[in-house]
């Protein structure tokens, strides 16, 4: 049962590595091609990320039931405490960038779309931009950790 779990455990880590680096590498890539406004790149990527997280959210939490049904299985060692407190900066970080991000980056394109002036428009882009670049440095994090807590996942084996 313990090898079950455990690997159980590791799936579940790879399929939510594979799906925050498709969506961080490969969607954002892709919409940056398109000829779209970044009005309608951020919609777009707002209806994307609603349809993830119904996804992610229940890898996350499988994630996070099997890493501690794994440590209960094989003794809670060391090294799954450093996992532990892996997934709960990783559910922080995602738990932020769904509820902050997200909806701010969609309400600056609205304002944006919507401003009386050239001005005013200019100025919501840039907070726009701004909070991009700083939801992208979210996702890399978000990344780095997916594949620390996925080594550790592997190796604890």
């Amino acid at each position: 049962m313990s090898a079950t779990l455990h690997t159980l455990y590791v799936v579940l880590a790879g399929v939510w590595l594979g799906g925050v680096v498709f969506t961080t590498s490969v969607v954002s890539s892709a919409l940056k091609a398109m000829k779209w406004t970044e009005v309608e790149r951020v919609a777009v990527r707002s209806v994307i990320g609603k349809q993830y997280v119904r996804v992610g959210s229940a890898n996350l939490a499988l994630l996070a039931l099997f890493a501690i049904l794994d440590g209960s299985a094989t003794g809670f060692e060391p090294i799954l405490y450093v996992e532990y407190a892996l997934l709960v900066v990783l559910l922080g970080l995602v738990a932020a960038h769904g509820a902050y991000f997200g909806r701010r980056l969609v309400g600056l394109a609205e304002a944006e779309k919507h401003a009386g002036s050239r001005e005013e428009a200019y100025a919501f882009a840039e907070k726009r931009r701004n909070l991009q670049r700083l939801s992208s440095c979210v996702s890399w994090t978000d990344i780095l950790i997916s594949i620390l807590i996925a080594a550790l996942a592997v190796n604890a084996a």
